[in-house]
């Protein structure tokens, strides 16, 4: 057991201790619960060698555990109530709240019948309220203002979906029920404080940074014990947050090696761990919270997502939800959150910080609807949500991008689940479907957007809209022109030049577009337009490159430098 981080004298590191339990505390726990343990505090002595006699001047100290205390409200909290067991024949049925635990699996510890019923007597009060999501998101960072739609998407993170086992004996081959969540904003905009607040309500998670994390912390390491000799794996922080929420600050400064672990964990929910003729699969049932900034710590609208904070578009896509949080200048705006950050300085809170909930009354409700509630889709609901997907895509071949993947679908599915059972209900109806729809587009229609502002899932799937894609295919062309045009003044440039010819040349199409476009204000935008837009595009140096080597007949590459290739010339020198 390791000392709580937070009760550390200043300048100490957290104290671990050694714990033997026996009979009935044995598996009274798991690693990463916060556990407060009664028993006997031992000492053994301990031989220089198995076969002498003689022993160490010092004694090796452990606690054999007497009472096993999950404290404050369940940190079992996310895991799923146990089936009830058939009685016995003969013998009268026994009702379903008799079997099963107030809350499932959750920290019952200490709590009679009674007070079980009066709680979910008071869960059900809760929900039945007509402001009880508005009340739910007050509570979620009461100190944080003007970010309703990540705290809801927060909300639906906490309840989750229900997974589904669709293979065989073993629980393999099932549909994850976990949701993935990702802020990217520019500094100063309170995503670490909504970091901090998941993982303070979240009864099991863990919280670590991505400066200071490798692959073997977030998965599992290889160690050698220190009385057997033998190795042993040892969790890391996606396996101890199993059946919880990993909430990852600074995502976008993680190395390449523990991103790629990630893969695996967000789709399968599982770590496969081959070391030191160590062969294991654990499981990494987690939803992952991350924050990330963007390069150069703002924000630029003209380029992608996955260009602005440096990630793989194939780990983007893994996320349901994606918020885009930028410090918007606004004169109002700027005045209403001046005046709530000095009222939180002053002896009296405000209003608008003191929340309708408490922590322990939103974490002990979370726990409840997690362990009791598995709601199940309706017929109308299960056709308002095909309906949704076939316009989604119908909207797609219209525009001629990619509006939405089956990953998006399950998406849906999962924050209508989660949707539900933040209002205790056993069933999906289309009022859950309709909200979790709005709910992810108002998300994604502002982290995918293309150009234009329309949505294009291409920015998160290949890290370039459908635009970009067929400007690339045309930039060859275009550069043709240019190089012809620089090759009749001297037979060499760099790079840098035709990067700059090419944009100078950009600037008068640009302001030719103009005015054509005020001589055609009332004509229809066609395919023409998109060609126009595409041809007026600006470029980096590494498209410029790419775009060089397909012009293998005009010119030759060598570094920074391109060179005329002369009528004639055989290419086998340049290869």
């Amino acid at each position: 057991m390791q000392e709580d981080p937070s009760s550390v004298p200043e300048g100490e590191t957290p104290r671990s201790l050694l714990m033997y339990a026996f009979d009935t505390n044995v598996d009274g726990c798991k690693p990463g619960d916060k556990v407060t343990m009664t028993g006997i505090f031992r000492a053994t002595r301990l031989r220089v060698n198995p076969r002498q006699r003689a022993v160490h001047a010092l004694f090796k100290t452990y606690l054999d555990v007497v009472h096993v205390d999950r404290g404050d409200g369940g940190t079992r909290a996310f895991t799923a109530a146990p089936p009830a067991p058939r009685p016995e024949a003969g013998s009268e049925p026994t009702p379903a709240d008799a079997t099963q635990p107030p809350f499932g699996d959750v920290a019952g510890a200490n709590i009679t019948r009674e007070e079980a019923a009066a709680k979910e007597r008071s869960f059900r009060a809760m929900a039945s309220d007509p402001d009880h999501v508005a009340m739910m998101v007050r509570s979620v960072a009461p100190k944080v203002i003007d970010m309703d739609g990540v705290k809801k998407g927060l909300l639906c993170q906490l309840f989750g979906g229900v997974s589904k086992c669709t293979g065989g004996p073993g629980g393999k081959g099932g549909i994850r029920g976990d949701i993935n969540v990702l802020v990217v904003g520019d500094p100063s905009v309170s995503k670490s404080q909504l970091l901090a607040f998941v993982h303070h309500v979240a009864p099991r998670g863990i919280y670590t940074s991505g400066k200071g994390s490798s692959a073997v912390g977030l998965t599992a390491y290889v160690t050698k014990d220190p009385e057997t000799n033998e190795m042993v794996l040892e969790s890391g922080a996606l396996v101890l947050s199993d059946q919880g929420i990993c909430c990852i600050d600074e995502f976008d400064k993680m190395s390449d090696g523990a991103r790629a672990m990630l893969h695996e964990v967000m789709e399968q929910q599982t770590v496969s761990v081959a070391k030191a003729g160590l062969v294991s699969q654990l499981n990494a049932r987690t939803s992952i919270l991350a924050c990330a900034n963007p390069k150069g710590s703002r924000y630029l609208p003209e380029l992608s997502l996955s260009e602005n904070i440096n990630l793989p578009p194939t780990l983007l896509s893994r996320f349901d939800l994606l918020y885009l949080v930028l410090d918007a200048r606004s004169e109002a705006r700027d005045r209403a959150l001046g005046r709530h950050l000095v009222s939180l300085f002053q002896r009296e809170l405000p209003d608008s910080a003191r929340p309708p909930y408490t922590v322990q009354e939103l974490r002990e409700f979370i726990a409840f609807a997690r362990a009791r509630i598995t709601p199940r889709f309706t017929d109308g609901a299960a056709a308002a949500l095909v309906a949704r997907y076939k316009q989604l895509r119908r909207q797609g071949r219209t525009a001629q991008v990619v509006v939405a993947t089956p990953r998006q679908l399950e998406a849906l599915i999962r924050l209508s689940e989660a949707w539900a059972r933040m209002h205790l209900r056993e069933e999906v109806v289309e009022g859950d479907v309709t909200a979790a729809y709005n709910l992810w587009y108002d998300a994604i229609s502002v982290s995918a957007a293309d150009e234009s502002g329309r949505l294009d899932i291409d920015t998160l799937t290949t890290g370039a809209s459908a635009a970009q894609q067929r400007f690339l295919q045309e930039l060859p062309a275009l550069l043709r022109g240019t190089l012809a045009e620089m090759f009749q003044q001297k037979p060499s440039c760099s790079v840098n030049e035709l990067l700059e010819a090419y944009n100078a040349g950009l600037a008068a199409q640009d302001q030719q577009a103009q005015q054509q476009a005020q001589q055609q204000q009332q004509g229809a935008d066609g395919g023409g337009g998109g060609a126009a837009a595409a041809r007026r595009r600006r470029v980096t140096v590494k498209q410029l490159l790419a775009a060089l080597y397909q012009l293998t007949d005009a010119c030759s590459v060598r570094g920074m430098v391109v060179t005329a290739r002369r009528a004639g010339a055989g290419g086998g020198g340049d290869e």
